[in-house]
């Protein structure tokens, strides 16, 4: 596709995806790359800016990234992020030092706001400083264009050159103005116009889908979660009944989401749809693993196994659909980053399906911009605005070992929670929520009678990114409701908890 381009580099920083949501949410299409990607290759790409992000080195050290100093005289905008700007201050002769007064968290800024950086932003306002060094001496040709009190070049900028660095994260929430100085960078400074519209790739998307697979067969293992789905309806608008789905029911969804899946898929879009419904295959396996790697492992193989064998009755196909995102792609590993987790849609295929070609038609996509693309193709927005799921399903939110008991409990204690989240009107405002079941039981009584039952947690977080996560401050009034139901519509249940720990040091999820 021919759209507008700005480059992320990366130096192995822990917001490198956020930087690029960043970019996308102003409607500029931007790649992440390596730090030490050619400047040819860069040249190649023609990016209307280039993005630094931050990173865990200091620019003294013997293997410190840095990029080579004819990046920076190229023309195109930079703008330097932490380490990016320091990177930047350092390989054009400028001065970097450890600090004396390190600074951590929400920072007062005074900016120079005649400054294109930050036009719209107030003179006087905060940001998120993480940094143990920073530019003591900027280069040659450079102003300061911000300062904290304790950080005397919190921003500097070489207008002419079109450089600018920031000491700061303007991609997080923490700062107030972030989204305004990367906008001000994007629309200013690299002249953007902003044509990366997800209604626009949906369209373009069929059409590329169309020509690049003729009168092939399609395959597609449909989870029932938004990337496989999206992924899927993509290629029906294109080649229709050419395409077969075959949607794998563990046993582990949510209530109803099974036939929920199959009543849109099969009905609404006239799909080709196979669905294998094995349970009892799962729960076999399963049965009495307690480790959540485990459990993992199993699900993940049996998936595998469970699609080959509907698969090979189908045949040869000539492509094979995989609902990759852009963030499955970058964190499973780039060069020097460090590879944070990997994903069963990048490397790990099956072995034995007949097929030609692999299509990820997502594969450039953030989550929220694969939301935005299913209501563009038509997906009902219940499908669209689903709870984020995890792969191994409810097997990973009932602690301890699984029985088909456990899990008929979990999805009425899911169900309720979500259901009255819902009636609430609070669900736009939460990050994720959801239960869990856990293997702790406890002596109750109802009716006058004792009970040693189980109990419930109930999870819910405010996140921008899922890297941190804060608990959400749910009013009691409605989670009173939630236990209430819970209790008295739930068999074996006597007992309700909220977990009012953030992330780090907990996880999103309890395994």
């Amino acid at each position: 596709m021919n759209h507008e381009l700005v480059i992320v580099l990366d130096f192995g920083g822990q917001y490198n995806q956020l930087i690029a949501r960043r970019v996308r949410e102003a409607d500029v299409y931007c790649e992440v790359l390596p730090y030490d990607v050619s400047i040819e290759e860069i040249k190649a790409k023609n990016p209307k800016g280039i993005i630094f992000t931050g990173g865990p080195s200091v620019v003294y050290e013997e293997k410190a990234p840095l990029v080579e100093k004819e990046l920076l005289s190229t023309g195109i905008p930079i703008l330097g992020i932490c380490y990016g700007s320091q990177m930047m201050g350092f390989v054009l002769g400028g001065e970097v030092a450890k600090a004396t007064h390190r600074e951590y968290g929400k920072t007062d800024l005074n900016v120079n706001t005649n400054n294109p950086l930050f036009e719209g932003v107030e003179e006087d306002t905060s940001c998120w400083m993480s940094h143990t060094y920073f530019i003591s001496n900027p280069p040659e040709g450079f102003e300061v264009i911000a300062k904290t009190e304790t950080c005397p070049v919190a921003a500097m900028a070489d207008v002419d050159k079109k450089l600018y660095a920031v000491q700061f994260h303007p991609e997080v929430m923490h700062t107030p103005y972030g989204k305004q100085m990367i906008s001000n960078f994007l629309y200013n400074i690299c002249k953007c116009k902003g044509d990366w519209v997800m209604e626009d790739f949906a369209k373009e998307s069929i059409e590329r889908l169309r020509e690049k697979i003729g009168d092939k067969q399609v395959l597609c293992a449909l989870s029932g979660g938004v990337d496989s789905s999206v992924a899927a309806v993509l290629i029906h608008k294109a080649v229709g009944k050419q395409l077969t789905c075959i949607f794998v029911d563990h046993g582990l969804l949510r209530k109803d989401e099974g036939d929920e899946v199959e009543q849109v898929f099969k009905e609404e879009f006239d799909m080709n749809l196979i669905r294998v419904n094995c349970e009892d295959q799962f729960l076999d396996k399963l049965a009495g693993k307690d480790d959540p790697e485990e459990k993992r492992k199993i699900i993940g193989e049996e998936f595998i196994r469970v699609f080959e064998a509907e698969a090979k009755k189908i045949g040869t196909v000539d492509y094979l659909v995989q609902g990759t995102i852009y963030p499955d792609v970058i964190e499973s590993g780039t060069k020097d980053a460090a590879v944070i987790k990997s994903h069963h849609n990048v490397g790990g295929l099956p072995e034995h399906v007949d097929f030609k070609e692999i299509i990820e038609p997502l594969r450039d996509l953030f989550k929220d911009e694969v939301r935005n693309v299913g209501r563009a193709v038509g997906i009902p927005e219940f499908l669209v605005s689903r709870q984020p799921f995890p792969g191994p399903g409810l097997a990973i939110r009932v602690i301890g070992d699984i029985t088909k008991d456990k899990l008929d409990t979990l999805r009425e204690a899911d169900f309720i929670f979500r259901e009255e989240v819902k009636k609430a009107g609070i669900s736009d405002g939460l990050g994720q929520y959801f239960a869990v079941l856990t293997n702790l039981r406890s002596v109750g009584v109802m009716g006058d009678e004792r009970t040693y039952n189980y109990t419930v947690a109930l999870r819910s977080v405010d996140t921008s990114d899922f890297m941190t996560a804060d608990w959400s401050r749910i009013d009691h009034e409605i989670l009173a409701r939630i236990s209430n139901r819970i209790v008295n519509e739930v068999d074996n249940v006597n007992r309700i908890v909220y977990d009012i720990t953030s992330k780090p040091p907990a996880t999103i999820e309890w395994e």
